[in-house]
């Protein structure tokens, strides 16, 4: 079960307090979440739909559930909570969502095509094409964070409905079985032994996936794997490969801390994303 609303808006508030510098970014998170819980609750059937018969193939083939290439959804229900996602930053970062309207406002930009582009490709939001000289920009994360999340509501329905299913196949891929998205960060459970869980940000799946492998490269040599942690902040940790230079990073969640609401400890960990762009990983 995910962590509840409140509880995550409690968190985003303890994270706040300790981590000052990143509250711009946590206050448009609570109100996502917020946003989010609304779109869930008064959402009807998920727009996205999955062949219950061929579910086994699919897992032992390695193949997401959701498949977005060649197919006609409707996508005005997440078009529409993307256009909401803009209005919360107009509250918080007024001058970055100026900066995004403008440039959704762009005669080539169309937004089905950047979705659609981004879920298949597995990569960040395909944007690069209208960026220009605007590369660095940081309304363009802002942007990137907003065209994931529109997807996100349904995807979730989809991850919930049929995650009992995907774990009972034993899915072993480094990419999530519900939608595709590699995973930016994960969990150690105490509760369990210390498994190690991926996290998808684009649809809110958790999956066990072996703790001496790369996520990225499939990399099992233990040589080339470590970790690096930052004093003080031993909860966290950033996997890495030396094979493929890619990192994860992981909370570790003890039994009595319950379940990690892992949307919000990206945010509150970005200074470890940081430090792996600084020795040299992506």
């Amino acid at each position: 079960m995910a962590a509840t609303l409140p509880k995550s808006l409690k968190t985003i508030e303890d994270y706040k307090s300790a981590n000052p510098h990143y509250t711009d970014l946590l206050d448009i998170l609570g109100e996502i979440l917020i946003l989010r819980e609304e779109y869930r609750n008064n959402m009807p059937e998920a727009i996205f739909t999955v062949d219950e018969k061929i579910l086994p193939q699919k897992m032992e083939g390695g193949l997401p559930l959701v498949d977005m290439t060649g197919k006609k959804y409707d996508l005005s229900r997440p078009k529409a909570y993307f256009q909401s996602l803009v209005d919360i930053a107009e509250k918080r970062m007024p001058a970055a969502a100026e900066k995004v309207r403008e440039f959704i406002a762009h005669e080539d930009f169309d937004w089905e095509s950047v979705t659609r582009a981004s879920f298949n490709g597995g990569e960040d939001v395909p944007v690069k094409e209208l960026k220009g000289e605007a590369q660095d920009e940081e309304y363009l994360d802002l942007l990137d964070l907003f065209i994931e999340e529109s997807l996100r509501p349904e995807l979730e329905a989809v991850a919930e409905k049929y995650g009992d299913a995907v774990r009972k196949a034993g899915w072993r891929e480094g990419y999530c079985p519900i939608c595709g998205k590699e995973p930016k960060i994960g969990e150690i459970r105490e509760s369990e032994d210390g498994k190690r869980y991926l996290f998808c940000y684009q649809c809110g799946y958790k999956w066990n996936f072996r703790r001496i492998k790369c996520p990225f490269c499939g990399n099992e040599e233990q040589h080339s794997l470590a970790y690096f942690a930052v004093e003080g902040e031993e909860r966290y940790r950033v996997d890495v490969c030396n094979k493929c230079c890619r990192y994860i990073k992981i909370v570790e969640v003890t039994k009595s801390a319950g379940e990690a609401n892992l949307d919000v400890e990206d945010i509150a960990t970005l200074h470890l994303d940081m430090l792996a762009y600084e020795e040299g990983y992506n």
